[in-house]
Formats: C-alpha cells, structure tokens, sequence
C-alpha cells in the first residue's frame, strides 16, 4: 500500500521566480531580466526584480519548509549570482548565499536537489551568441565546476538542466520566453544540439569533481499522450507520440528529443535533418551515465490509433476541466508520462514539478482556501500510486510539488498562483494555503491519505 518507504516528498522552486536581489551583491544580469524589461513581453510588465524576495527571506522559507515536513527541496542556483558575467571572476556573495541556504537545509533535515540551469542565462554570454555559440558547452562546464567545488561535501542530487523544451522551445523557436528569439529550425536545433553538449560536460564535471557521490540527472517536460482506450494500437501511437513527436509547423521540443539522445546517445528521427554537420562526433560526450529522470507533468492529451493518419489527439471535451493557465487537468498523464520513461530507459524516475495554477486569494478569516489545489493532488498522486502499485514502486523515486511559494511565472507575471504558499506582493508576507497543510499530511502518510478520497 502506499509508495516506497523511502519515497521523498519535496516542494520545488527555481532562482529567477522567487529570489529577487537583482541587483545584490554582486548579482549579473540574466536573459530573464532583459526580457522581462522589454515592453509587452511578460503580463503588465512583470518582472523578477524582487520576485518573492526570498534572497532576503531565505530563513522564513526554510522554517516553512520545516513546518510543512518536506523531507528535500529542489531549488536551482542562479548562474549569473555565481558567476556574473557567466565565466570568469567568481561572486563570493553569490557563494555564499547558497551557502547559507544548503547548511539551513541540512540542519533542519531537509535534502537539497541543485538544479544547476533553470533558465536564467547570463546576459553577457547571450550577447556572445548564447547555445548558438560552439563554446556554450565549455562556459556551462566551467560554471558547474565551480558550483560543485563549493557545495558537493554537502550535496550528492543534482539536476543539470531544468526543461530544455522550454528554454529552447519558447525562447529561441516561438520567442514566447527570454531571449525571445524566433530562428529558423535549424538554428533552433544548432542551439539544442549545443545544449545537450552543455548537458554532458556537466555531468562529467560532477562527476570528476564531487566530493560526495552524485546522483545526477536531467528534467524533461511535455505533454503526455494518453491512449484514448486500452487497444494495442492506441498505446503503441502514445507511446510513438512520447518519443518521436509527430511533426507540425513548430518543433515543439519534447521527452523523446532530449531523453533519447542523452540516455540512448542517438536523436528521434525528425531531428536529425536538421542537426550540424559530423554531429555523430559529439554523441559520447552527450550520453553520459545518468542515475535518475526528472519529469515535470502538468498535463496530457488523449491519443488514438487512425488507419489514415496514424497517430491523431482526440478532440477535447468542451468545458472540460482546466487550471488558470488554460492547462488541461487530466491526471492520467501522472500515471503515463512515468510508465513510459521507465519502460523506455530503465532508470528511476522523480516528479520534479506537478501542481495547479489556480486564482487564490486571502479570504475574510485570513487563510487562504484553494480546494482545487488539493483535489488535483488527490487526482494525481491516486494515478501515479495507481502506476507503483502496477510493480514500479522501486523505480518511483519521489515527488516535488510545484511550487513551495506563489512567484514570478514567467511571461504570464505574478497573476497565476502555483504555491502551497501564498505571497503578497506587496508586503512579501506568507500565509501557508489549505493545501500546504494538506500537502503535509500527504507527507506524513507517504500518500496514503489521497488513496482514500
């Protein structure tokens, strides 16, 4: 009954949507804080310039971390606070900052899961040609180095890059995200290709020069194809799907384009026409050994098999239930998105983001209830228990919810609320949501409590 015994319950976060401290301490600037100052790009002008301010309130949001009983913290290190101009002179203000964070983590029980890239590219790089660059991977390499000489005595999980996907995707295909860009495809996949070599020079540098044994993986991201019914023929065009994405007038980046060739050390077919010239060449230094999958699900789309068209998404329900992003609540992807990446590649496999965006706010009492956010995770984690149960409970590592706090959420701004914690942004004060304190029960009885709901 119930997930492994030592299945670990977290919450995560990331550097650009909840620090703040823009200009403390030494910090460079990001692609993000460009682009977010470039009119019209994000939702009435939203910025990260404070986020949650959480570089000034780090010890309120531990003991928050505490009082709801995460037993480990996925949070991501800002490149440019390390390393301003993202090589050379190290910022010994940034290092310590993180610092201070990974020891108040340790002292309070609390694991620490690095994630080494989400998102924030240091801005002097992005003006040297960012991923287009063929020396990206070296500058990554030397940034990761530098993080792991300072804080591997203390930390041993690490994630190298958070959803390639998007980063590329949205910001260099789609122009939807920082930097921005709108290439042409083969540009956008020069970019990926360069990315993915960033990819594997990190995990070599990890594991060359950690000082604890690392465990070291990669989040991929997507939207999961569900078979529309129980037939052969409609799991076999999922899992298709998954994999090698049926192609359209955008890349869309997804699972099988970042996972296979870092796992399997070869590209989805629709891919390679447009990949560098010798490519084949970089391939051993991009599948490296990796311990564990990273996967952040949201959501997922119902797929069947048609004799004409092969693989086509059935047409969604009008009315049908959806978060305040717009984003499908369709919980079976919990349970599908993880079967067919441990099927797939036979490494276990952690949720490093599932969670609601929803409208929250405080009520008259002063609590904030959002019984949405609570039915999803019920929803959810009943399919992904539904998943161990079916003799893949060894291969379920754990689960991060997304997000411990309301933050910056990219281009859309601050007006949709993934936390178990409400901000205001105005006074920066918390206030834990009905679903922080349930999301602690579901701790407490390592799931068991949404089994019976």
């Amino acid at each position: 009954m119930g997930f492994k015994e030592d299945f670990i319950w977290g919450a995560a976060t990331a550097a650009y949507q909840i620090e703040g401290g823009a200009l403390q301490d030494g910090r460079g600037l990001s692609v993000w804080d460009e682009f977010s100052h470039t009119p019209g790009k994000t939702r009435l002008g939203d910025h990260g310039d404070y986020a949650c301010d959480s570089y000034n309130r780090m010890e309120e949001d531990i003991a928050i971390l505490k009082e709801l009983g995460m037993k480990a913290y996925r949070f991501s290190i800002s490149w440019p606070r390390i390393i301003p101009n993202g090589t050379g002179a190290v910022n010994s203000k940034g290092i310590a900052y993180y610092d201070r964070l990974i020891n108040a983590l340790i002292k309070n029980n609390i694991t620490p899961f690095v994630t080494l890239f989400h998102w924030d590219y240091p801005l002097e790089l992005y003006y040297k040609g960012g991923w287009l660059n063929p020396d990206s991977p070296k500058w990554f390499a030397e940034y990761v180095k530098v993080v792991v000489d300072h804080f591997s005595d203390r930390v041993q999980y690490w994630v190298t890059q958070n959803e390639p996907e998007c980063y590329i995707g949205l910001g260099h295909e789609l122009g939807l995200h920082a930097p921005g860009l709108q290439l042409p495809r083969k540009q956008v996949v020069r970019a990926w290709h360069y990315n993915l070599m960033a990819h594997g020079l990190a995990v070599k540098a990890i594991r060359e020069n950690a000082k604890l044994k690392p465990y070291i993986g990669v989040v991929s991201c997507g939207d999961v194809p569900i078979p529309a019914t129980d037939s052969i023929e409609d799991r076999e065009v999922a899992i298709r799907a998954m994999f090698n994405k049926i192609d359209g007038p955008d890349l869309y980046l997804s699972f099988g384009d970042l996972l296979d060739p870092v796992i399997l050390g070869k590209y989805p077919d629709r891919i390679i026409p447009y990949l560098p010239l010798n490519y084949e060449k970089d391939m051993d230094t991009i599948a490296q050994p990796l311990d564990f999958v990273g996967l952040n699900i949201y959501y997922g789309s119902y797929v069947k098999y048609d004799e004409k068209q092969g693989c086509i998404r059935q047409e969604e329900i009008p009315g049908s239930a959806e978060t305040s992003l717009g984003w499908k609540v369709e919980p079976k992807s919990l349970y599908w998105g993880p079967k067919m990446v441990i099927d797939r590649y036979n490494l276990p496999v952690y949720i490093t983001e599932n969670g609601l965006a929803n409208n929250d706010w405080i009520s008259l009492d002063g609590k904030v209830h959002d019984p949405q956010r609570i039915d999803f995770i019920n929803r959810y984690l009943k399919e992904l228990h539904r998943l161990s149960e079916e003799g893949y409970k060894d291969k379920l590592a754990g689960y991060f919810h997304w997000s411990l706090l309301d933050n910056f959420e990219w281009a859309e701004g601050y007006t949709k609320r993934f936390g178990l914690v409400y901000v205001d942004y105005s006074t920066y004060k918390r206030t834990i949501k009905d679903s922080g304190y349930y999301f602690k029960k579901v701790i407490e009885s390592n799931g068991n409590i949404c089994l019976n709901m």
